[in-house]
């Protein structure tokens, strides 16, 4: 004890030179009994200095490992002068620890590998082979997912003429929905099989005209192009084809099959149809009962869209489909064109349920009977085409589409083009009503704001002369007068 209270007393003398608040000898001494119990001797500051402690140590450059433990390095001390010698900061100099005073040694184990490195390994392990899976999975149901697409949106085309049947005649959802059902399949039917007769009477025409137009090439590229081709040179190479044609005779068998696959889509296509229609309330149901409230609404204002969409195309279709083929039937007639009706129906539908070029394709066939029988009704049927497409592009459809689909002519063709890649004449058909409806499910979600008007956003007015200005502005206003009368 007498060197405890020697060391007490040195670190008195400590306090007093560097003008530290003099501490009770109580607290000076509440950790040297540890540092006794190891068998050292406590020398400079290696005491616990109670709540003061870090401030000596911090000024004399030295930290403790932990307060209150007694783990101060020892401080420099001059026993000759009994003064504190000069000591360097820590930034200055490296103290060496004292023997045991050391940082604790590292576990055995610290260079193996940390544990969560198992873990994740496995993580994409199985999310890999569920990602393969899942791609296996699509590849195999490829067919019946593309047949269910289908049907969804056929059940979104029909649901509004089930819906106007059960609530305005009071019928059976179920027996609503066969009905409607049984009519698309009708006039498809009755489609195909005015054109069946069509397609082989217009191939025998053809067959028994080729030699005739074969001379008359033979003419022309005489005296053209100065080459001389007869009609029976022609022939004999042409015939050189007939292993051609044989080879494609002998595939002929492989129809029939080709034919119980499509009826077996068509079937399936139309069970899948039918279930949706007629059990979609129960369907709706279904769905938002694993949702929240909030999805529920989102997921039910999703597919009103969609059923809005998708039947106003398709009614709006059918009814430019009809006015089509009603004005074109009596062209034809007119102009003494045989078939004159499938020709019409022909027209009617290609022309409006093939996007973009469907008016082309339509007016195709028409076009090529027509020359068969007379080239000037042919010219002038392609004339009638014309003008007609142009009266139905401007007046006809704006106001007859123009609250079911608004798509850009540059979107709907973009959707087209994808959609006829992804599925053919089908995909191409479903692919305007499919962008309908996203565009319109993304626009309620979107904000709309004010654009900034520059030369970039605005149209620039053409330049016309004073006298066509005045014209023309009044015949702008009387046009707006006219209108706005017809929708008072």
């Amino acid at each position: 004890m007498v060197l405890l209270q020697r060391e007490v007393v040195e670190v008195l003398q400590v306090q007093a030179v560097l003008g530290i608040p003099r501490l009770r000898p109580a607290e000076l001494v509440s950790g040297a009994p540890r540092l006794v119990a190891r068998g050292r001797r406590p020398s400079g500051l290696a005491l616990c200095l109670g709540s003061h402690g870090a401030i000596v140590a911090r000024a004399l450059g030295s930290a403790p490992a932990s307060p209150c433990t007694g783990a101060f390095r020892p401080i420099p001390w001059n026993e000759a002068s009994r003064e504190p010698m000069p000591v360097a900061t820590s930034t200055e100099i490296q103290q060496t620890p004292a023997p045991g005073e050391g940082p604790p040694p590292a576990e055995a184990g610290s260079d193996r590998m940390p544990p969560w490195i198992p873990r994740l390994l496995l993580l994409v392990v199985f999310t890999a082979f569920a990602a393969y899976a899942a791609l296996l999975l699509v590849r195999r149901l490829r067919d019946v997912i593309f047949w269910l697409i289908t049907a969804l949106f056929l059940s979104f085309a029909l649901e509004p003429a089930v819906n106007w049947l059960v609530k305005k005649r009071g019928w059976p959802r179920g027996a609503a929905t066969g009905v409607v059902l049984f009519g698309l399949a009708a006039i498809l039917l009755v489609t195909v099989a005015a054109m069946v007769p069509l397609v082989i009477n217009q191939v025998q025409q053809l067959v028994t005209r080729v030699p005739s137009w074969l001379e008359e090439a033979s003419v022309y590229t005489k005296r053209w192009f100065n080459i001389e081709l007869t009609g029976s040179e022609i022939l004999d190479r042409l015939r050189n084809a007939d292993l051609a044609v044989s080879r494609i005779a002998s595939s002929l068998a492989s129809v029939g099959a080709f034919m119980l696959s499509l009826l077996f889509q068509v079937l399936t296509i139309g069970l899948f149809t039918f279930y949706l229609v007629a059990d979609g309330p129960r369907v709706r149901r279904a769905v938002c009962s694993v949702l929240p409230p909030r999805r529920q609404r989102e997921i039910l204002d999703a597919w009103e869209i969609a059923i809005d969409k998708t039947g106003g195309f398709l009614y709006s279709r059918l009814l430019l489909a009809a006015i089509s083929a009603f004005v074109a039937g009596i062209a034809l007639s007119l102009l003494g064109v045989p078939f004159a009706l499938p020709l019409a129906l022909w027209m009617g539908l290609v022309s409006q349920f093939i996007p973009v070029v469907g008016t082309y394709i339509g007016a195709a066939v028409p076009l090529l009977v027509a020359l068969l029988s007379d080239p000037w009704s042919a010219l002038i049927f392609l004339i009638y085409v014309v003008v007609y497409q142009q009266i139905e592009n401007y007046l006809l459809s704006p106001r007859i589409t123009a609250r079911t689909m608004q798509l850009h002519p540059a979107v709907a063709f973009f959707a087209a083009l994808s959609g006829a890649a992804i599925s053919g004449v089908l995909g191409a058909f479903m692919a305007l009503p499919a962008a309908a409806v996203i565009q319109a499910t993304v626009s309620s979600y979107l904000t709309r704001h004010e654009v900034v008007e520059t030369e970039l956003t605005m149209e620039p007015e053409p330049v016309v002369a004073p006298h066509t200005r005045s014209r023309r502005v009044r015949l702008i206003a009387r046009f707006r007068r006219r209108g706005g009368s017809r929708e008072d």
